[in-house]
């Protein structure tokens, strides 16, 4: 699977340069058979306005520390925009494989695992532990990408 999860990362790396985030560009794809199924990057919801377009980071400008207080922030993360795609067009990703350019936080892990995605491929950490405790104990398969 190798060669595979080298392709699918490389897009999702991608895929992260489209993010409008000023602290952090991440991406993800969310692949079924060997089919890219969705695609996410991390940017404010449709009709508000980015970090990049204001030209302030909100988590900056409040201090808030890296892996804390998720909710604060104007982007919906890549990830959840992955899902959330794959939702509104009706696209099942049940069994999936979810490749991320960073490891997913707790609130993207609890949707990852209520989707049904079985496998997260992912190559930056990130400051939660907590969500690698729930894919450990909801039996979903993640590895950390190295060629």
């Amino acid at each position: 699977m190798q060669k595979w999860d080298q392709r699918f990362m490389r897009l999702a790396e991608e895929v992260g340069g489209w993010a409008s985030c000023l602290r952090r560009k991440v991406g993800a794809v969310i692949v079924r058979d060997k089919r890219v199924v969705s695609t996410g990057y991390n940017g404010a919801p449709s009709g508000i306005s980015s970090c990049a377009e204001r030209g302030e980071c909100l988590r900056d400008k409040m201090q808030i520390e890296s892996g804390t207080r998720a909710e604060l922030c104007y982007a919906t993360h890549a990830e959840q925009n992955a899902i959330i795609q794959a939702a509104k067009y009706g696209i099942a990703i049940e069994g999936a494989t979810l490749y991320c350019t960073h490891q997913p936080c707790v609130i993207c892990a609890k949707m990852i695992i209520n989707a049904g995605i079985k496998r997260v491929v992912y190559k930056e950490g990130y400051p939660d532990e907590f969500s690698m405790r729930l894919f450990e104990e909801a039996g979903t398969e993640v590895e950390k990408f190295s060629v």
